[in-house]
């Protein structure tokens, strides 16, 4: 037995010795006169040892077992005393009843795996003095508590209630021995009876220590009476339940039987009823469906079901729905694939202008994927294996393993994640099925609800797989970063599963209940930011980031892609409109501000609208779309350069910022008053931002004699910091180095190069730290007109990403330390004494 119990009864004892249990006697007086006064005490575990009795045990514990080693070679006498707690490994004295038994060692047998198999033979009870040893194993002071026995009617009488409830106790219970059983009915000491019955029916561990306590035979037999007459009354109240079943059964057997006949008449008589060719129908959708065996296990279950359920019976449109779920899955139906990378890159180039990395990447999976399944194919040719099989077969095995990869792409909104799902679908042969995500709070979209609810349905995925119709189509899960939670639980976990490789060959829906394989399906997901997306959901997937476009790309996306549509969606037709390139340029810069291209598809969409107006009314002429043109069919600009503007007074810097939409310009103003110390922050920012401001000031303050400020500038004076847009909150350190340059400027009189632009995190000794987002900041600035971005240092190696046109049309200036920002920002300080920090 395990080492974590003192003791315990064992599931089995061996026959030769159960008929000692009960007929142990002896002299009550000579038994007392041999026990001594002091016993070695072995704690017991949900077990209570009877006088009168033998019992086997077991014994694991390392203490247990040396107390049984010196009682054999002693005496051969130990106490028998119940835990109060079975769980406790090593119960202390308090832990441990205070009345117990006396028993004799008979036998001992040592097993293979160092555990002690004892019997033991009850003599007396006991009650527990004084505790004199815990240590190598406890050990006590008793006194032998002799029960009193009262020779009268009234025990006669308990003893035969007793009796006859014995009886009808072992008629319902088979594992009592019938040799117990007669041995119980020809006892004649009232205790004896007692504790023999009380060790073999099953009592709770309060209740037989009770017995055991109790001081008076005739209030034992009491208590046990009673424990027995529960006993009865659930054995009986069981019998009775398993009786009923069993007519159930037969009444149903026997209805069966009459329908079968019924069915027979009817067949011979020609006719056949609606509910049968129902039935004949699913059972030939089951047998075609392909199904794995546990879902067709399943399938027939519920088809035996409704064969036997009348049609107006409620439960019958319930698995009537189903078994139409489960025989219209595409368990076996594939689409075939395409392997071409060719055939891909083209569709690929055909959809999408640029993003080369997104389709690096979509054409190696399809090169891995081709070179498994050739080469696959190759290694088990159909005349090298050892069971022949069809070559299609083989493809078939192929196939379903998993796919491995489950492409997420992260990008500011209108950059062509969505349709890029719709081009890798037809760029590999396979169906498209696109799930929106966004604000889903319900688990049961996800896994379905189970069929205990009124009107349950499978979950989203398995109702778009059916949809569909092919059990391997490009799925796209769009906006997984808008998932919700509330009370009805995480929908975020729930696609654990569905989107791990591992996992997903078996996704169980919580309708179907049977497992349906996903490892096929290419799962894709899309989301504007990865943050709001949970770890756990995020290991799981690769992580491709999608920024924003450059003008160029702008410019090209809607000469190949966006003019076109617009054109064929207005009626219009080639030749009745034309785009010249300064106009798309203006378009882009004058009246769209974004990362994506949807916007500019909008304006274009207006100009195209109003052409198609003029064509309706009976115009021939082709219009050609220029600068001025657009000024006339969209109206005055919507955006302004107001870089210089705000940048011609000492006091504001152009920050660059990072944005769920790509990237962004701000501006940091600040100004000075009169005061006493005072620093106000507006603009709503956060308290990541607030720190930064912090830090600027206390930078300049430190170091203002090397730029030629006053010291005591602060003294007298009030700052105030401001970023505008105010309705828009605002937070990151990224901003620190805009607003150190900014009080610089402030506090030196000295304006901001209206065509610098910045970004970094400063620390409290004027590093300049790394920040994240640079490629989209870069294009940012590029979208601004700005002439020179000034980075960190270790950002360098970001400009990678950059396009080579923005990197040759920018000059940029990389800074470990804040006085090369204020430098390039501001220019050289004249002013600044020797021994400043401008150089360094």
């Amino acid at each position: 037995m395990a080492a974590a119990a003192e003791s315990e009864k064992p599931e089995s004892v061996p026959e030769a010795e159960e008929p000692q249990r009960a007929s142990a006697g002896g002299n009550s007086e000579s038994r007392q006169e041999r026990i001594p006064a002091e016993l070695p005490i072995l704690p017991l575990r949900a077990t209570v040892v009877y006088p009168l009795t033998a019992v086997p045990l077991n014994v694991g514990q390392p203490r247990s077992i040396r107390l049984v080693d010196e009682a054999v070679t002693g005496g051969r006498m130990i106490g028998l005393v119940a835990a109060r707690d079975p769980d406790v490994e090593e119960p202390s004295p308090d832990q441990i009843y205070t009345h117990g038994t006396a028993a004799a060692v008979h036998r001992l047998f040592r097993a293979p795996d160092g555990t002690i198999r004892l019997l033991v033979q009850g003599l007396e009870r006991f009650q527990i003095t004084q505790w004199t040893e815990t240590e190598p194993y406890l050990k006590a002071k008793i006194k032998v508590v002799p029960e009193t026995v009262d020779e009268s009617l009234e025990v006669e009488a308990l003893m035969r209630n007793v009796m006859d409830q014995f009886r009808r106790l072992a008629e319902l219970v088979p594992s009592i021995p019938g040799e117990l059983l007669t041995a119980a009915l020809n006892v004649e000491d009232p205790r004896q009876l007692v504790y023999a019955i009380a060790t073999y029916v099953r009592i709770d561990l309060e209740d037989a220590q009770a017995i055991l306590e109790i001081d008076s035979v005739a209030d034992k037999l009491r208590r046990l009476m009673i424990i027995l007459g529960k006993e009865l009354e659930v054995l009986e109240l069981g019998r009775k339940i398993q009786d009923d079943a069993q007519g159930e059964m037969e009444q149903m057997q026997r209805e069966y039987f009459l329908r079968e006949q019924l069915k027979a008449i009817k067949k011979e008589l020609g006719e056949e009823d609606e509910q049968a060719v129902e039935v004949a129908e699913f059972q030939k959708k089951i047998d075609e469906s392909g199904m794995p065996e546990e879902a067709e296990k399943e399938a027939r279950r519920e088809l035996d079901r409704l064969s036997r359920l009348p049609t107006a019976s409620a439960e019958y449109g319930v698995i009537r729905t189903y078994l139409d779920w489960l025989t219209s899955l595409p368990w076996q139906v594939s689409t075939e694939e395409s392997m071409d990378i060719a055939h891909a890159r083209k569709v690929l180039e055909e959809d999408h202008y640029g993003l080369e990395d997104i389709k690096d990447r979509i054409v190696e999976y399809l090169a891995v994927r081709k070179l498994r399944l050739e080469r696959k194919a190759e290694d088990q040719a159909p005349g090298e294996s050892e069971e022949p099989s069809e070559e299609g077969e083989y493809i078939d095995a192929i196939r379903r393993e998993r796919e491995g990869v489950i492409l997420c792409f992260v990008g500011p909104p209108g950059v062509g994640k969505t349709s890029l799902g719709q081009s890798i679908a037809r760029a590999t042969g396979r169906k498209f099925v696109r799930q929106s995500l966004g604000g889903v709070r319900d688990e049961a979209e996800i896994r379905g609800h189970r069929r205990t609810y009124i009107g349950a349905l499978p979950g989203r995925i398995i109702q778009a797989v059916r949809r569909i119709g092919t059990n391997n189509p490009v799925f796209m899960l769009d906006e997984v970063d808008k998932l919700g939670m509330d009370y009805r639980g995480d929908p975020s976990s729930a696609l654990l599963e569905v989107l791990d490789p591992e996992q997903n060959r078996e996704f169980r829906d919580h309708y179907l209940d049977v497992p349906f394989d996903l490892s096929q399906v290419m799962f894709i997901t899309t989301a504007n930011l990865l943050d709001p997306i949970p770890g756990p959901l995020r290991d799981r997937m690769e992580i491709l980031q999608l920024s924003g476009y450059t003008d160029t790309e702008k410019v090209r996306i809607a000469q190949g892609f966006l003019i076109p549509r617009q054109i064929r969606e207005n009626g219009l037709r080639e030749g009745e409109i034309e785009f010249a390139e300064d106009a798309l340029r203006q378009i882009v810069r004058n009246y769209t501000r974004e990362a994506g291209v949807r916007n500019m598809e909008r304006q274009i969409g207006t100009i195209c609208r109003k052409v198609a107006i003029k064509v309706a009314e009976g115009a021939t002429e082709p219009a050609h779309i220029d600068a001025e043109g657009v000024v006339e069919f969209l109206g005055p600009r919507k955006f302004f350069e107001e870089i210089a503007e705000r940048t011609s007074i000492p006091g504001v810097a152009t920050g660059l910022a990072w944005t769920p939409v790509g990237g962004s310009i701000l501006f940091v103003e600040a100004a000075q008053m009169p005061g006493g110390k005072g620093f106000t922050l507006t603009g709503q920012l956060g308290e990541v931002m607030q720190e930064s401001a912090q830090a600027a000031l206390t930078l300049i303050r430190s170091q203002a004699s090397d730029w030629g400020i006053p010291e005591d500038f602060f003294a007298n004076s009030d700052i105030h910091i401001h970023v505008p847009a105010g309705a828009t909150p605002k937070d990151g350190p990224s901003a620190g180095v805009a607003m150190a340059t900014a009080l610089a400027s402030l506090l030196t009189g000295r304006p901001v190069s209206a065509e610098v632009g910045m970004t970094g995190e400063i620390t409290l000794r004027g590093q300049v730290m790394p920040v994240g987002g640079v490629k989209e900041k870069v294009l940012a600035a590029h979208r601004a007109g700005l002439k020179e971005v000034i980075l960190p240092k270790h950002n360098e190696s970001d400009l990678e990403d950059v396009p080579e046109e923005i990197r040759e049309s920018i000059q940029f200036v990389f800074a470990d330390r804040v006085e090369q920002v204020i430098e390039a920002a501001l220019g050289p300080n004249e002013d600044a004494p020797n021994g400043s920090h401008t150089d360094s």
